[in-house]
C-alpha cells in the first residue's frame, strides 16, 4: 500500500472532518471518553488501549486526534487501520514514509495511531525496530487491540521501549458511568429513576452503540466476528457458552463444563473459555478461603457486561437466569473496582468478595442466613450497590 492510499483514513491532511467524529457528533447521547485524558501525548510514548470490539476505543482515538489538529499541523498525524495491512513490512513502510513527510516539513512531534494493530500477525515487527533506531524518538505512538492476552503478550516484546508510555484498558460503562452520561443527579434520592435507568442498562449494555440505538445484531456480529477470525470453531464456542450459562450462578469446573457438551474434552473447553475471557465476554471469580486462592477447584464465570450476557444467551438458546445476570453485575463491577473478584463457599456461600467486601446476592434466591460482614443484597439493592462502586 503507497501513503498517498491512506488519505481517505486521514481526511484532515485535505481539510476534510472524520467520519468517526461527526458520527459521535450526530449521536443523540454523546460523552468525551474519560480514558482520553490518561494517554501520554509527550514525545516519546508507546501507549497501548486494550477493550472488547465496539466499546469506542477508534471513536475515542478520533476525538483526541480532533483535539491535537486545534494546536498541531494536520501533517503531524497518522492514523492507520492495521487490519486493512498484508504484512508488518508494509506498516514499517507506511510509518518510515510518514517520518520522511514530517522532517520534509520540519514538523517537530509526530503522532502515530495503529488501531486494532493485534489482528496483524508480528505487527510489532513493523515498529520494533524504529523504536530500536531511534527513529520514533520525537513520536507518540499509540496502539489499540481487542485481544488482551495478544496484546499483553506483545507489549512484553518492547521491554524499556515505551517511554512515557501507558496501559489502558477501555471497557463498556459501568452502571455508575451510564447514569451519568443520563444526565441523573444524585441517582440515590431518586431511587424510581435510578431503577427505571437500570433497567434501561440491562437491555442495552454499557456499549455507545446500542445506547444509541445501534441494532444489537451488529454488535453480537463484531463478536463471532472474532471468533471466525481467530479460527474458532462456531459450534463448539456456542456449546461451550451454553454449559456456562446453565451452570450459572454456581459454581463449577471446566470438566463438569466439559460433561455437559456433546463430548468436547475440558481442555477443549477451557480453551475456549480463556479466548472469551481474551475478548473480555468473560471474567472468572475463583474459590477464597482462609487467604487461599484455590485456582483448581470449581470456578464462577461471569459475563462481563449485562447486554453480552443476553445477547450470548439467546445466540446460544439458553435461558438466563435473573439471579445469575445480577450476581454477574456484582462480580463484573467488583472486579472493576479491585481487580480481582472471588467467591467463599464452606457452610454459606457468598458471591462476590473483593477488597475488604463480602456480597451475597439475593436476587430470584431462596433467603439464608450470613455473618454480618457480609453484604446480601435484594433485587433492587443491586443497582444502588453498583453506583457506590464507581469512583
Amino acid at each position: 500500500m503507497r501513503f498517498g492510499d491512506l488519505t481517505y483514513m486521514n481526511p484532515w491532511w485535505e481539510g476534510e472532518e472524520d467520519y468517526h467524529a461527526r458520527r459521535w457528533r450526530e449521536q443523540k447521547i454523546h460523552w468525551w471518553p474519560k480514558w482520553i485524558k490518561k494517554l501520554s501525548l509527550e514525545p516519546f510514548s508507546l501507549n497501548f488501549v486494550l477493550g472488547p470490539r465496539q466499546v469506542g476505543k477508534t471513536t475515542g482515538i478520533k476525538l483526541l486526534i480532533q483535539k491535537l489538529l486545534k494546536e498541531n499541523p494536520p501533517e503531524s498525524i497518522l492514523y492507520i487501520n492495521v487490519e486493512i495491512l498484508p504484512d508488518y513490512k508494509g506498516l514499517s513502510a507506511l510509518i518510515r514514509e510518514f517520518q520522511a513527510i514530517r522532517e520534509k516539513e520540519d514538523i517537530k512531534t509526530g503522532y502515530i495511531f495503529l488501531d486494532e494493530a493485534t489482528s496483524l500477525d508480528g505487527w510489532w515487527k513493523g515498529v520494533k525496530p524504529l523504536i530500536d533506531a531511534g527513529l520514533l524518538e520525537n513520536n507518540v505512538v499509540t496502539v489499540t487491540g481487542s485481544s488482551s492476552l495478544r496484546v499483553k503478550r506483545d507489549i512484553e516484546l518492547f521491554p524499556g521501549r515505551r517511554g512515557k508510555g501507558t496501559t489502558l484498558e477501555v471497557m463498556p460503562l459501568s452502571f455508575g458511568e451510564y447514569v451519568e452520561i443520563m444526565g441523573l443527579k444524585r441517582p440515590e434520592l431518586q431511587r424510581e429513576k435510578t431503577l427505571k435507568l437500570f433497567g434501561e442498562y440491562l437491555k442495552t449494555g454499557g456499549f455507545p452503540g446500542t445506547i444509541n440505538g445501534m441494532p444489537m445484531d451488529d454488535l453480537l456480529g463484531a463478536y463471532i466476528g472474532e471468533f471466525v477470525r481467530f479460527g474458532k470453531n462456531l459450534e463448539i464456542a456456542k456449546e461451550t457458552i451454553t454449559t456456562v450459562v446453565q451452570s450459572a450462578p454456581s459454581a463449577t469446573s471446566f470438566r463438569a463444563l466439559a460433561e455437559m457438551t456433546s463430548g468436547y474434552s475440558y481442555k477443549v473447553v477451557q480453551d475456549y473459555i480463556e479466548f472469551f475471557r481474551e475478548l473480555y465476554l468473560l471474567g472468572i471469580a475463583y474459590l477464597k478461603q482462609g487467604g487461599r486462592v484455590l485456582y483448581r477447584r470449581e470456578k464462577k464465570f461471569f459475563f462481563r457486561d449485562p447486554l453480552l450476557a443476553q445477547l450470548f444467551s439467546a445466540w446460544s438458546g439458553t435461558q438466563l437466569r435473573e439471579d445469575a445476570l445480577y450476581e454477574w453485575l456484582v462480580q463484573e463491577h467488583l472486579y472493576r473496582k479491585f481487580g480481582k473478584v472471588y467467591y467463599y463457599r464452606n457452610s454459606y456461600e457468598v458471591d462476590a468478595i473483593a477488597g475488604n467486601l463480602k456480597v451475597e446476592v439475593k436476587a430470584g434466591k431462596a433467603h439464608r442466613r450470613h455473618p454480618k460482614t457480609v453484604t446480601v443484597l435484594e433485587k433492587e439493592d443491586v443497582p444502588f450497590f453498583l453506583l457506590d462502586l464507581t469512583p
